[in-house]
């Protein structure tokens, strides 16, 4: 790895602590530094790389922090090693665990300057942003996960009712731009070299999606139902201006498409699988939805935020 894209010598490899969703990442050492090597579970399309390569770079040099793509000498982001396995290489940055109270000025500055940086995407939202899993298939997996004796069934027989009243909120996206599009506590980091220094993280999965939709995931995630926090993001948001502005529900539909989806996969990944470790994962994004579930109040809580906000500064 560390020939093919030119890092130094005497290279050392360790599997990082976390790992994403989408592959295995690698810290690599080497007589130049540290470098982090991402081994995808799929392999990826290099066109859909390249644009996404494009897209960091311009937010990057817009001055958000997050890791620089590293190329090989031939300036390709993707490379297939001897064996077949497929990398692609990041600076590493050391970063504090995921933490849902970072500053949310901190927070809503940073959205705010990657949603300053206005690159085009002219392809449809992703249904996952976009579209509800549908009372049917709500109904399906409560029973299937009820009669497995899923860990999580009764909690999600218990929330089925509120994600369908959600789903009657969705609306169309407005205007879409390439958006990072998985904005969570995950992916929005605390430096471990600087107090309040954001970091973002794992842009592989950025594409079309409307600025508005996305402002309000952030909203929810780092708002953690306290209304000083919401109001706080926003208004940090605003002042940094970033241009998106949220007034209605329907402003929330990619907060609510994305999070039923995230419960729905997980459930489903779950009753069908069998390895233990693998179900623990599951049940996790089951979790997400469900222990701190969103729901109607707390779409009331960001646009009443974003009201107070708006009205203060007219």
């Amino acid at each position: 790895m560390a020939a093919a894209y030119d890092l130094g010598r005497h290279a050392t490899a360790v599997v990082a602590p976390e790992q994403g969703h989408s592959g295995r990442v690698w810290r690599l050492t080497t007589t130049r530094g540290r470098y982090a090597v991402k081994v995808p579970f799929a392999r990826p399309d290099p066109a859909a790389v390249a644009a996404d390569a494009a897209y960091q770079d311009i937010v990057r040099a817009a001055g958000v922090h997050l890791p620089a793509v590293v190329r090989t000498p031939d300036g390709d982001v993707l490379r297939e090693l001897d064996d077949g396995t497929v990398v692609r290489v990041y600076e590493w940055v050391d970063v504090r665990p995921a933490d849902r109270t970072l500053d949310p000025g901190a927070v809503g500055r940073a959205v705010a300057a990657i949603h300053a940086a206005d690159v085009p995407d002219d392809r449809p939202p992703h249904p996952w942003h976009t579209e509800p899993v549908g009372v049917d298939r709500w109904r399906e997996l409560t029973e299937r996960a009820l009669a497995a004796d899923a860990p999580f069934a009764p909690r999600l027989a218990a929330h089925v009712p509120e994600l369908v009243a959600l789903e009657r909120l969705l609306g169309p996206p407005g205007p879409v731009r390439r958006c990072h599009c998985d904005l969570w506590a995950d992916n929005v980091r605390a430096s471990a070299s600087a107090d309040q220094d954001v970091v973002v993280l794992d842009w592989e999965n950025s594409g079309p999606a409307d600025p508005v939709g996305e402002l309000p995931m952030v909203m929810f995630d780092f708002g953690v139902r306290d209304p000083d926090r919401t109001r706080s993001l926003y208004a940090a948001y605003v002042a940094a201006d970033g241009p998106a502005r949220v007034t209605s529900p329907a402003d929330c539909s990619m907060l609510i498409a994305t999070l039923g989806h995230i419960v729905e996969i997980g459930a489903l990944r779950w009753l069908n699988g069998t390895d233990p470790a693998e179900r623990e994962i599951d049940a996790a994004w089951v979790a997400e939805g469900v222990d701190d579930p969103l729901t109607r109040r707390s779409v009331d809580l960001i646009l009443g935020a974003c009201a107070q906000v708006e009205a203060a500064g007219a």
